[in-house]
């Protein structure tokens, strides 16, 4: 048990999830901005402005630079570990939205004259835009300036 009080004390992880909260956080902002209304749904939905992700796994990195050394393998690890993130992000996973929304236009097209084929539509928001991914990593290097081990909480 000494092990998960390690863990949940573990300040460079504390930051990195506060930095993914906040970034879902916004997206309420900015989903009320763009649609006028309040919607809740978006903390649970994958994609969006700006990426919970990006702020997650570079607020990780930032913060064990600031522990570790940057220069010490663990930032190495950290860093290549965020940028496969963030290009699956921003990468396939948007290919694979692109993909389903095509897919999701021909089935619409194809069974018009069939309404009882009721398959479930594809999920077209999956990844997200480069732009999602550049303000959700300057997001997470912020949070982890601000909250982390060098930073004012800690």
């Amino acid at each position: 048990m000494q092990d998960f009080g390690a863990i949940i004390n573990n300040q460079v992880l504390l930051v990195s999830f506060a930095a993914s909260l906040i970034a879902q956080s916004f997206k309420i902002i900015v989903d009320f901005i763009q649609n006028g209304k309040i919607n809740f749904r978006v903390l649970v939905e994958t994609g969006g402005m700006p990426s919970s992700h990006s702020a997650l796994v570079t607020a990780l990195a930032t913060g064990v630079g600031q522990v570790q050394g940057w220069d010490s393998t663990e930032f190495a690890i950290a860093t290549v570990f965020a940028i496969i993130v963030m290009y699956d992000a921003a990468g396939v996973r948007q290919a694979a939205g692109k993909q389903a929304k095509v897919l999701n236009q021909i089935v619409d097209e194809m069974f018009q004259e069939n309404p009882e084929f009721n398959e479930d539509r594809l999920k077209e928001l999956l990844g997200h835009t480069p732009v999602q991914v550049i303000v959700g990593s300057m997001l997470g290097v912020g949070i982890a300036w601000v909250l982390g081990p060098s930073g004012l909480l800690f």
